[in-house]
């Protein structure tokens, strides 16, 4: 059964490095110097954006409502965006990537995802088509994911980060950050689109059989490191604090 995390019943938190839901992960997967983190050809596009626009986004917005009653604030700061991104959020529910596709609408976002999700069956064929881009856990990897991850951003395409690394279901504090999202920021100097996941309780019919929450995507407006960088390592810190300030602040209040 999956666990309920809540500010009252914190205690049962441990290593906040590590997801609480574990998958089932029979398959190999295999990372090598010529693998396409961000897969082209015009085939393969087309196949996404028929999957991705054509069912997965009617289907998810039809299904986000009735299990979640989601609800999306915020669009308006990212109607205007006109160069790449990096966006981040909370890591909170199994299928939240979905409400963060949803958010951007027709604009195209790119998953980091942990390396894991691609060893499940059929899912990780999905995945892919749905602009998943699995993390490595191999650090010799490193440099070609950097690169490959650059030139995405450099061409204008979104990349979505879980800062918090691990997922917690229905957590409702932003716990601590990773520096990853905000190193790709600073780097490509694009600004950080911060997203907060919160939730509220059922009302109406709704909370007569509802037992957990329903969930609000909050789209806050972008933050871009506007400083001299003199230490790349001093900014990404800086703009790490900010957007998790900023994040913390908008989050549900009891």
């Amino acid at each position: 059964m999956e666990k309920y995390f809540t500010r009252e019943n914190e205690e049962l938190v441990q290593d906040e490095n590590e997801d609480i839901i574990h998958l089932y992960e029979p398959l190999e997967f295999n990372i090598d110097e010529n693998y396409q983190y961000i897969k082209k050809g015009k085939v393969f596009s087309f196949f996404s954006n028929l999957l991705y626009y054509g069912i997965a986004f009617p289907i998810l917005t039809i299904l986000n409502k009735i299990v979640y009653d989601l609800k999306i604030e915020g669009k308006e700061n990212i109607k205007n965006l006109q160069t790449g991104a990096i966006s981040v959020s909370n890591h909170v529910l199994i299928l939240d990537c979905t409400m963060i596709g949803l958010s951007f609408g027709l604009k195209k976002v790119y998953f980091t995802t942990r390396e894991g999700s691609f060893k499940i069956p059929f899912i990780r064929k999905l995945i892919k088509l749905l602009r998943a881009i699995p993390i490595s856990s191999n650090i010799s990897h490193k440099e070609e994911f950097i690169k490959e991850l650059d030139k995405a951003i450099q061409e204008g395409k979104i990349i979505h980060f879980y800062p918090e690394k691990a997922l917690w279901p229905y957590y409702e504090k932003i716990r601590n950050f990773k520096n990853g999202a905000f190193n790709f920021a600073i780097r490509n100097n694009v600004p950080v689109i911060p997203i907060v996941i919160t939730f509220r309780a059922p009302k109406g019919i709704r909370k007569l059989f509802k037992r957990k929450k329903d969930v609000t995507v909050k789209i806050l407006e972008p933050i871009k490191y506007t400083e001299e960088i003199e230490n790349s390592r001093e900014a990404i810190q800086k703009l790490k604090e900010k957007v998790h300030e900023i994040m913390k602040s908008n989050t549900y209040k009891n």
